[in-house]
């Protein structure tokens, strides 16, 4: 009965690793061996298979994402000068900064930019990593400016709404006019809830300018679209309801507490301009991380070999089985980092690498419990069984421990006590796939393929 459920368990294995080998295999594979004294030179191209969705074109490219010291590009250092700034606004200036440069550099489509905050006493530093960039005018451009926050009205000729818009509503709209009403003259916003309906709202507080205008357009144009534009991207459409005379405002909608705290940030962006000195400036050569990359891969082949080697020679057909299981797991990783879009830095494939060994501890214990078991008298099919289960707890605590290690260096709540380095972050995120999926190989793979040819395993007593 066992035997019968582990070939259905390794035939749905087989399957999801040759769906994992498509996704893992790069789109264009060169070929290059001698047949007959000829030297054959080709190259193998995945196929692309396309399909539509609910009418909409999807193809099945499967990118391997590249970063910053993989692709080359450059890395820009910014401090933030916090000397017009309240303290107490500081932090919420600095992320406000963060996620301006974040929107520009995504918008501007470059591929896998990473923005990060570092406060070092009173310093407030921004770090913009951006692969394939290589023009130092435009990465200036980038993140070396203000943001910019105006209001504007709808023009005249574009159709009026009928209820509060939002930015997605961009399309309906043909013409904004400015009002004069600018990130200068407010002074703050903030989250908090409307005293009778407890829901969320964006509070506005303007200064002494900004209230008198602010007052004047929302008594003139009542009913209206009031845009509010940040570095020319709308943030908010809310409708003018009512009159607003006190400088005083609460813009209302179905907001989250987390929405309409990130709207406040967006728009202290503009409320509290923070200016930005480039600290340094860094070009980073794609040939250098070409020539590292390759140099790890190999690194990785000959350690795998090494592995599944000495896995073999040792442990004889159970060896095999181990290394049937480590081809697997190698699969799967290539196939998850690319459906998850990790992107691939040289300390996560440093993780890779380390993972790799890792994967094959759970089969050493496994086949050690194994042999104790045998030399106690154990049947070998029962041997087997006890093997695995009593090897679980050994092997559940030496992974928990290492997850738990990888949690902290990924560290996704943010916390600043802890580490914020994207290489250390990348590290820790490959290092926690490769445990995840080392646990899968080394017990349910190798656990079912020892089950389905426990016939041949027999006449192997070593």
């Amino acid at each position: 009965m066992k035997r019968q459920r582990s070939q259905r368990t390794l035939a749905l294995i087989a399957i999801l690793t040759l769906i994992a080998s498509y996704i893992a295999l790069p789109p264009v594979l060169p070929i290059k061996f001698s047949l007959a004294g000829k030297t054959i030179d080709t190259q193998f191209q995945r196929p692309v298979i396309k399909h539509k969705f609910f009418g909409k074109q999807l193809k099945s490219d499967f990118p391997l994402k590249k970063g910053l010291d993989i692709q080359g590009g450059m890395q820009v250092t910014l401090e933030a000068q916090m000397a017009e700034i309240d303290e107490a606004d500081r932090e919420d200036a600095l992320i406000a900064a963060k996620d301006i440069i974040a929107r520009r550099v995504d918008l501007y489509g470059i591929s896998e930019p990473r923005v990060q905050t570092a406060k070092m006493a009173d310093s407030y530093r921004l770090i913009v990593e951006l692969p394939g960039v290589t023009d130092a005018n435009q990465a200036l451009q980038l993140v070396g400016t203000t943001a910019q926050l105006d209001f504007r009205l709808q023009a005249t000729n574009s159709a009026q709404p009928t209820a509060t818009a939002t930015a997605s509503a961009l399309t309906l709209f043909s013409d904004y006019q400015a009002t004069g009403l600018t990130g200068q003259q407010l002074k703050k916003a903030s989250l908090q809830f409307d005293q009778r309906s407890g829901e969320p709202v964006v509070a506005l507080e303007f200064n002494e300018q900004g209230r008198e205008l602010f007052a004047q357009i929302t008594t003139e144009h009542t009913g209206e679209l009031l845009a509010i534009f940040l570095d020319d991207f709308p943030v908010m459409m809310p409708v003018i309801s009512t009159p607003i005379v006190n400088g005083v405002a609460q813009i209302q909608g179905d907001f989250t507490p987390d929405q309409a705290k990130n709207l406040a940030i967006q728009l202290n962006a503009g409320a509290l301009p923070v200016p930005i000195e480039i600290l340094e400036q860094r070009n980073i050569g794609a040939s250098l991380g070409q020539a590292s990359i390759e140099q790890s891969l190999k690194a990785g082949l000959v350690g795998l070999a090494l592995v599944a080697l000495f896995m073999m020679l040792y442990y004889s057909f159970k060896g095999v089985l181990a290394t049937i299981a480590l081809m697997v797991y190698a699969i799967l990783t290539i196939a998850v980092y690319k459906v998850l879009g990790v992107t691939l830095t040289l300390p996560g494939i440093a993780g890779l690498l380390l993972s790799i060994g890792m994967a094959v501890d759970a089969n050493i214990l496994i086949f050690e419990r194994i042999k104790e078991e045998r030399r106690l008298g154990q049947p070998l099919e029962r041997a087997l069984e006890l093997g695995f289960g009593r090897a679980w707890d050994s092997i559940k605590d030496a992974n928990l421990a290492t997850i738990m290690t990888a949690l902290v260096l990924i560290n996704p709540l943010n916390w600043q006590f802890l580490n914020t380095s994207g290489l250390v972050r990348g590290f820790g995120i490959t290092l926690l796939i490769g445990v995840l999926i080392g646990l899968f190989t080394g017990v349910v793979v190798s656990r079912n393929l020892m089950r389905v040819f426990l016939p041949i395993f027999l006449k192997d007593q070593s």
